[in-house]
């Protein structure tokens, strides 16, 4: 049998052979320029086999992410919603927004500058709008939610176009997708607007010349009281609480060291250099209890015993493998 003729329903693969199709005839004619019957034409297909996938030029760009957009009002807007960016990761798992990635890239070639900005506005308005709703639902205020919506609709959009230009297909765009999360979830409004661990040191002076001058955190606040009591309040970037059970913790000290134990509490700084910053804080007077080294998920971890008892680890994300 034939696979088909030119005017028959498509085959099975004639999604993508009509974007395919679409690509191509963008990168040699431009998009304006490009009609659906071009496009039908170049896949061997029928105008109307056309409609029965795409309902337009833009759906062949746009339709698969419009689809998880869908999938993920949908989760947010359900009774138990799981949080906002767990809902949103969730959607996108396993996306490849290949007709898509391949516009963001040759936007001028293929005259899509003014159409992919118009187009990626649209989508960040509906993502916003359906995150805002969730959390007002939640008991946000309205400006902090719509603060919040905005900023991941943004962080969603743009992990996609980061993705794109830094080469679809030679990674997932699952991990690309959590980082822009991770960072429109410091928007995001919660019970809960700071988390400060108070440390009992004996040595002051010398533990802010440590953590505050040598690592270089910034003394946010200071004060001084009766019988020479003395705090100073340090700012660490974003903050989290990690609670992991004995094994993971075991596991985690097989990894970054070679059979140093965790105490009960240990602290994790996040830095650009892991191995340069494990340098100079040994000559700020840190014990190194394992140079960094690069762990199974891709971070270059070293582990310090620093002042005030406290045990380090210094962390370098290192992004997706090539």
């Amino acid at each position: 049998m034939s696979s088909e003729s030119r005017a028959g329903r498509p085959k099975a693969s004639s999604r993508e052979t009509l974007a395919e199709a679409a690509c191509e005839l963008f990168l040699e004619r431009g998009y304006a320029a490009t009609s659906v019957g071009d496009i039908a034409a170049r896949a061997g297909v029928s105008r109307s086999s056309f409609f029965n996938y795409f309902s337009s030029k833009a759906d062949i760009l746009w339709s698969g992410l419009d689809e998880r957009l869908a999938d993920a009002a949908a989760r947010l807007d359900a009774a138990d919603a799981p949080p906002v960016g767990v809902a949103l990761s969730a959607a996108l798992s396993g996306f490849v927004p290949d007709s898509l990635a391949l516009a963001i890239v040759n936007a001028e070639a293929m005259g899509l500058d003014e159409e992919l900005s118009r187009e990626a506005s649209v989508r960040r308005t509906r993502i916003a709008h359906a995150v805002s709703r969730r959390l007002e639902r939640d008991g946000a205020e309205t400006l902090r939610a719509e603060i919040a919506g905005a900023a991941y609709a943004a962080a969603v959009l743009a992990s996609v176009w980061s993705w794109a230009h830094d080469g679809a297909g030679r990674a997932p765009l699952e991990p690309t997708v959590r980082r822009a999360l991770d960072i429109a979830a410091e928007a995001a409004p919660s019970r809960v607007s700071q988390l400060r661990v108070v440390v009992a040191a004996d040595d002051l002076d010398g533990a802010l010349a440590f953590y505050r001058d040598a690592l270089g955190l910034a003394q946010q606040e200071s004060y001084d009281g009766d019988r020479g009591a003395r705090v100073a309040i340090l700012g660490a970037g974003r903050a989290t609480l990690e609670l992991a059970n004995a094994a993971q913790v075991r596991f985690i000290d097989r990894v970054e060291t070679d059979g140093v134990t965790s105490p009960h509490i240990r602290l994790a700084f996040e830095v650009a250099d892991s191995a340069a910053e494990t340098r100079r804080l040994e000559a700020a007077g840190a014990t190194v209890l394992a140079s960094a080294r690069e762990t199974p998920w891709r971070s270059l971890n070293a582990r310090l015993q620093g002042p005030a008892d406290l045990q380090l680890t210094l962390f370098q994300e290192l992004g997706p493998a090539d």
